[in-house]
């Protein structure tokens, strides 16, 4: 159950668009950026302040990969595991990444909602192979090493 707030939000981001079916997606979009999901209940509510059905809203967030009914942390961390990224060794930068942060294939966040790791099949970058990012920011030719002094970095730890 979310708090007063949430809709608060979803009202100022709903009151920037038409209030027609064609801003679902960007609405949507909007709120994913601010909580880093999309709460069920801010979809629901959405849509019921558009006019969609809420099985409509429901399919639209279920088709698009990039929407996330689970919440995840400040610091999204995304491993290619693309050809050209798997084949130059990407998947020891996530095991490093999962072992540093108490992570698994199953458990994507850490309990501090500091980091979320994932694997996507393509960032686009091969030819900087494997390629990680941090908060869209590419980090290149990535070492499990390299990954956790990220992680470190981001944790503002002292060396």
């Amino acid at each position: 159950m979310i708090d007063q707030s949430y809709y608060d939000t979803a009202d100022e981001i709903i009151s920037h668009y038409n209030r027609t079916s064609a801003s679902l997606i960007p609405i949507m979009q909007d709120i994913q950026a601010k909580y880093h999901y999309l709460p069920g209940e801010l979809l629901k509510y959405t849509a019921d302040q558009i006019g969609v059905k809420e099985s409509k809203a429901y399919s639209v967030a279920t088709f698009y990969e990039n929407f996330s009914f689970e919440p995840k942390g400040k610091n999204i961390i995304k491993v290619c595991d693309g050809t050209a990224c798997h084949v130059r060794k990407s998947m020891p930068v996530l095991e490093a990444l999962y072992k540093e942060l108490g992570l698994n294939g199953t458990k994507h966040t850490t309990d501090d909602m500091m980091f979320t790791v994932e694997t996507v099949s393509c960032l686009g970058a091969c030819g900087l192979a494997p390629t990680m990012t941090v908060n869209d920011d590419v980090h290149p030719k990535m070492t499990p090493r390299k990954a956790v002094e990220v992680v470190h970095e981001l944790r503002g730890d002292k060396k």
